[in-house]
């Protein structure tokens, strides 16, 4: 499920950049960063938040899981490590 691979051309991307591309409060992107393991966002000097383009797949597997599908946060973060192991895609 890669979103953003309609010429995209930068390297790295806010979290208010990420929040609007997937339609959430940067709140809750750092409420996910908190509860899932398979997003962790590096820093830069500055102490912000750089999302790269795998960072951003992960938050649009994460928000299908959560509002699509209607998971739970454990049982999202449950199909995140079975696709993971088993690898495939959700």
């Amino acid at each position: 499920m890669a979103m953003l691979d309609n010429g995209i051309t930068k390297l790295y991307y806010t979290i208010g950049e990420v929040a609007a591309l997937v339609e959430e409060e940067a709140h809750v992107l750092r409420y996910w960063e908190t509860e899932f393991d398979s997003l962790r966002p590096r820093k830069n000097r500055a102490g912000k938040r750089v999302y790269t383009k795998d960072d951003i797949d992960v938050v649009f597997r994460i928000r299908h899981l959560l509002r699509d599908e209607k998971f739970t946060i454990d049982g999202a973060r449950l199909a995140l490590v079975a696709a993971a192991a088993g690898g495939g895609a959700l």
